[in-house]
């Protein structure tokens, strides 16, 4: 599906969906819970219905009651044999792996995409030393055995989400563990994200430096509702937008005092030169001015496409470092972002750990290819903000990933010229 937009900056207000990051934690965690919850979160991803489909394979009952809100019957007899489909989402695999172990299910898991090429094996590496045995071929996993209590160890800096899935899992084994991280930890707010969860759902975790202690035989408590807050990740795209409008987006849903990592994305356009308000739940962003700025991408990868998008147009050059961990994305982003924006007349030059970008008062508009990757996609909607011509993405159906009406929403604004 190609999307063609007109040229020029928008405004208004959209409702933003609720975070794909903290979701996958609250049904996980209600899937292992002690009781029935009712969990709010509007319209879900792939990578949510990827979540939910696993789940159920498992021997939880989740299922959508009226709009957007979803019950959650908790593994009451797990499943003896399973087959897993995760799509195209890293979280889905990795969080689901040590939660076959923790049931004793027999699994295959299915992988699309480059799914099967993104990092993995420090947590096989860790789940086969503690009674699982899990084998890749290809596009499928074989996972059987119970995962066992004892010491882990992994690395903070190839994915946090190895760290997230052992975190929601080790407190109901029968017995205590540890789990140490070694070197620098990657994309932390993630991390603190889990442990907001866990405490949400009764349980709290010890941590001692690099080190987390942890007692087993627990059973999740959480509320009997909740709502997901909105999701800093994708409201980026649409505050990054606001960036080059002189009336402003205002995005609602948002907690002004979220664990997200991504809400550092407001810091980042208040650097840059924006006009940033909140308000309880709303961040209104208008154009004032664009200056150049030099972003580290380590602990806020996903905000990268479309903060590269606004600094295609700041007064100077800016770069990009610490991004080596975009390749392993659902495409090569430092690749894919590069090439998207310099189709449309952008002055980005691709590095081995970043972006260097050179700003312009505006970019040409024209063709460009999603290279079916969600976050390069609403990148391109970014910057035909800037452009004097249509811009015309191409698999742009690819937001279904993270964002399936982003489209909608995005046509619901106005032009400003």
């Amino acid at each position: 599906m190609n999307v063609k937009l007109s040229a020029g900056p928008r405004y208004g207000t959209v409702q933003i969906p609720a975070s794909k990051s903290q979701c996958h934690r609250l049904f996980i965690c209600a899937a292992l819970g002690n009781k029935n919850v009712s969990i709010s979160c509007g319209e879900i991803s792939k990578d949510i219905e990827a979540t939910i489909s696993c789940l159920n394979a498992l021997g939880a009952e989740i299922k959508e009651t009226s709009k957007g809100v979803y019950s959650v019957k908790p593994v009451a007899v797990p499943s003896k044999h399973a087959e897993l489909f995760c799509g195209e989402s890293g979280s889905t695999l990795r969080f689901m792996l040590p939660v076959a172990g923790l049931l004793g299910c027999e699994t295959v898991f299915h992988l699309d995409g480059r799914l099967s090429k993104r990092p993995l094996d420090a947590l096989i590496q860790q789940l086969a030393a503690n009674g699982m045995s899990v084998e890749q071929n290809d596009c499928k996993i074989y996972c059987r055995g119970n995962l066992s209590p004892g010491n882990f160890t992994l690395p903070g800096n190839e994915s946090s989400q190895y760290i997230s899935a052992l975190l929601m899992v080790l407190p109901l084994l029968d017995g205590s563990s540890s789990l140490k991280i070694t070197g620098q930890l990657q994309s932390e707010p993630y991390v603190k994200m889990t442990e907001d969860v866990l405490r949400l759902s009764g349980t709290a975790t010890t941590k001692n430096g690099c080190k987390y202690e942890i007692s087993g035989g627990c059973r999740y408590n959480l509320p009997q509702n909740i709502t997901a807050e909105g999701d800093y990740s994708s409201a980026a795209f649409f505050l990054c937008a606001g960036a080059l409008s002189k009336r402003g987006i205002s995005v609602n849903g948002l907690n002004p005092a979220s664990s997200q990592g991504d809400r550092e994305i407001l810091d980042i356009l208040r650097r840059i030169g924006a006009d940033v308000s909140v308000s309880e739940s709303m961040v209104t962003v208008r154009k004032n001015v664009i200056k150049a700025a030099d972003i580290d991408a380590g602990q806020i990868p996903d905000l990268i496409p479309a903060v590269s998008a606004l600094l295609c147009f700041a007064d100077g050059e800016s770069r990009i470092y610490k991004a080596e961990r975009l390749r392993l994305k659902e495409s090569d982003r430092l690749k894919t972002t590069s090439a998207m924006l310099k189709s449309l007349g952008a002055d980005i030059e691709e590095l081995p750990d970043g972006l260097n970008i050179k700003g312009k008062k505006t970019l040409t508009g024209g063709m460009c290819e999603s290279f079916n990757d969600h976050r390069i996609a609403m990148a391109a909607a970014v910057a035909a903000c800037g452009c004097t011509n249509y811009v015309e993405i191409e698999n742009a159906q690819a937001v279904q990933k993270s964002y399936p009406d982003f489209w909608r929403d995005f046509n619901c604004l106005k032009g400003e010229n």
